[in-house]
């Protein structure tokens, strides 16, 4: 069996940021040579991963980017079991990271895809491992909360993180030119209203996005609310309520945020007036950690 120096075993902890007897005992396998030692605990960290599948991922943080031009963006989802993790330098340089490859992840190719995007010479997927190994959690990508808009017609992406980096949101403009596009009316509507998404949580864009599942069962809340009531007017009473329901769960419908004489509709539309066009919104996404 290969030597093996203290200073040998040093180095690797400081590059793996693992245990001594861990760093041994690759160095050991790898006969003395730190990047196969390296490759070592990076399966390790595979199998690691694996026994921990089952466990929650209540924390983390939202990454998101957007290019300048406004014809890109992204927005993921970085989840890891404890907020204390979740602030460690280590946790923080991996979003840094997902960050920068999310500039190069084609429109809905999602987490998979983005994994396995190099950045610094270095795949995604490898340095979500090696987080993993060095922090003892789960550390997890959650695919179904990847987004990735690419625009080719004239159109604007906005994203927004709240300050905590546990809420995030992105919106697509469709606009009638890029003159309109590029304005800064509607580019400070964007991102006014990427913020506003935030804040609310709509359900959907309008009436038509919300599933039929959650329409009848609020429709039978309301009903239930009124019936003591004439059969006519307990039509009409649901019919009612659910006018205020979609009001309050339909983007295009809610009352903006930040002036409450606006739905969102019309002020994403007073804003491309403002650059002598016509704008609406696409569609949008928001994600929350835990």
């Amino acid at each position: 069996m290969t030597e093996i120096s203290a200073s040998t075993v040093m180095k690797l902890r400081k590059i793996s940021g693992q245990g001594m007897m861990d760093c041994k005992k690759a160095l050991q396998e790898a006969n003395g040579d730190i990047e196969q030692a390296m490759e070592v605990l990076r399966k390790k960290g595979l199998a690691t991963l694996a026994r921990r599948a089952e466990r929650e991922t209540s924390e983390g943080t939202i990454v998101a980017w957007e290019s300048e031009d406004g014809k890109w963006g992204g927005l993921v989802v970085l989840c890891c079991e404890t907020d204390f993790v979740a602030k460690s330098d280590d946790f923080i340089q991996l979003a840094e990271a997902i960050r920068k490859g999310l500039q190069q992840c084609d429109a809905n190719e999602g987490g998979d895809r983005l994994l396995e995007t190099t950045v610094d010479g270095k795949r995604l997927s490898d340095m979500l491992t090696e987080v993993a190994a060095k922090t003892g959690e789960k550390i997890q990508l959650v695919k179904k909360e990847c987004e990735i808009y690419h625009l080719d017609d004239p159109g604007l992406i906005k994203t927004y993180l709240h300050f905590n980096g546990k809420v995030g949101a992105m919106v697509e403009i469709e606009t009638d030119s890029e003159t309109t596009a590029a304005s800064e009316a509607l580019r400070r509507a964007a991102s006014d209203i990427a913020m506003h998404i935030a804040a609310t949580k709509p359900l959907a864009l309008d009436e038509n996005g919300i599933d039929a599942t959650t329409i009848e069962k609020e429709k039978a809340i309301f009903a239930e609310q009124a019936k003591n009531k004439p059969a006519n007017i307990i039509e009409k009473i649901v019919e009612g309520k659910m006018k205020k329901f979609y009001a309050e769960n339909c983007l295009l419908r809610q009352l903006f945020v930040k002036d409450d004489s606006k739905t969102v509709a019309q002020v994403v539309a007073g804003a491309a007036k403002q650059a002598g066009g016509e704008a609406k919104i696409k569609r949008f996404v928001r994600f929350e950690v835990g």
